[in-house]
């Protein structure tokens, strides 16, 4: 079962901690979260799974940043999540979809347990003029059912900011 809006408001602070809340960004079954002024794009013409990707950081201005088709940014939330009890999911918005832009290409599934800004995978299909603070995503949140174990990978738990792939420290255990 998602959770609705209400029950979103209601768990604030108990169950659920977004950190800044502002009660006019939820939905009906939702929460929007913001972009934050920061990207990292990666250097590398060549990515490998099995080594750290050299990134190099960019600054949204106010006036926005244009944003091109054929590579990927990585971005952040704002705002910080967590939950102990519930299972966390983003999705895009729609008015941000519809413009072409995804802001995850296959991440979208976060653990009971995760704490810490969402790592945004931004990708466009045409260029785009973007701006920091935008509502670019949202969260909802789904019940768990039967016994489970919270996240507890020291991977991407309790990040400070954008995460590029740590996937190499899969091919090391």
């Amino acid at each position: 079962m998602i959770l609705s809006g209400k029950q979103i408001i209601d768990n604030i602070g108990k169950d659920i901690i977004i950190e800044p809340f502002t009660e006019k960004q939820i939905n009906p079954n939702s929460y929007n979260l913001k972009l934050h002024n920061e990207l990292l794009v990666y250097d590398e013409e060549v990515l490998d799974m099995k080594k750290p990707n050299s990134t190099k950081k960019l600054i949204i201005p106010e006036e926005g940043i244009v944003l091109q088709p054929r590579k990927l940014y990585l971005g952040r939330t704002v705002e910080y999540t967590e939950t102990d009890k519930y299972v966390p999911m983003l999705e895009g918005r729609s008015s941000v979809g519809r413009l072409g832009v995804f802001i995850h290409v296959t991440a979208g599934f976060g653990d009971v347990g995760f704490k810490g800004y969402w790592t945004l995978e931004i990708f466009c299909v045409e260029p785009i003029r973007i701006y920091p603070g935008v509502e670019i995503c949202q969260i909802y949140y789904h019940d768990v059912g039967g016994e489970y174990e919270k996240y507890s990978s020291g991977k991407y738990q309790n990040n400070n900011g954008i995460q590029p792939s740590l996937l190499y420290k899969d091919f090391q255990k």
